[in-house]
């Protein structure tokens, strides 16, 4: 029952702190609208698996990183330089003209999905602050073998979360044809969002 307790939190705190619209789960929107469900999976499989890394470490090293605020810091300007580069990316795909015809763009979404959660630096300091208050008010045992059970319930958290995301696309832009038409301006304001925000925790 304790394994089952320790899943059924990383799940949760993976889901819940995703469901804010964040650069993962509105790509894979996006992706879910442009190319369809298969290529939408493949990258929140590899979205999902960078969970892994980040929350194991936030885990692992939540004493450390606690003794240590100048990682975190550092992390959170690396961070705010990767937000701005992708603003001004999705902005110029944005100022494109879509065109009818030609060659569908390809490419590994998964290797997408796994390199853009990659550097979402967002990632440590959110499992780190959430996993040390659930340990605190005693839900929860960062000791091993549970913290194992904590990691692998947030990377399923985290694919369960970026999939409703995929499957309620086709919803969401039959009725809002906004979000379908102007996803790439969401996106660039959202990552210039995330930029300034980062950029006011450090100050």
């Amino acid at each position: 029952m304790d394994y089952l307790v320790h899943v059924l939190a990383g799940f949760g705190m993976a889901f819940l702190g995703l469901v804010p619209p964040g650069m993962l789960n509105m790509t894979t929107l996006r992706t879910s609208l442009e190319h369809g469900i298969k290529p939408a999976r493949a990258f929140a499989a590899g979205a999902a698996s960078v969970v892994i890394i980040h929350s194991g470490i936030a885990v692992y090293f939540a004493t450390y990183l606690n003794d240590h605020p100048e990682v975190i810091i550092r992390l959170r300007y690396l961070g705010i330089a990767v937000f701005l580069a992708l603003a001004v990316f999705f902005f110029i795909q944005a100022r494109k003209k879509f065109k009818g015809q030609g060659k569908d763009k390809k490419g590994n979404y998964f290797m997408q999905g796994l390199s853009m959660s990659a550097i979402n630096m967002l990632g440590v300091p959110f499992y780190l602050g959430v996993s040390t208050l659930l340990e605190a008010n005693g839900w929860i045992t960062l000791d091993m073998p549970f913290m194992w059970y904590v990691v692998g319930g947030a990377c399923l958290g985290a694919f369960a979360l970026f999939m409703t995301y995929a499957i309620l696309a086709d919803k969401i832009v039959s009725r809002i044809s906004f979000i379908a038409s102007n996803i790439n301006y969401i996106l660039s304001i959202l990552f210039l969002v995330l930029a300034i925000v980062v950029l006011v925790n450090v100050i």
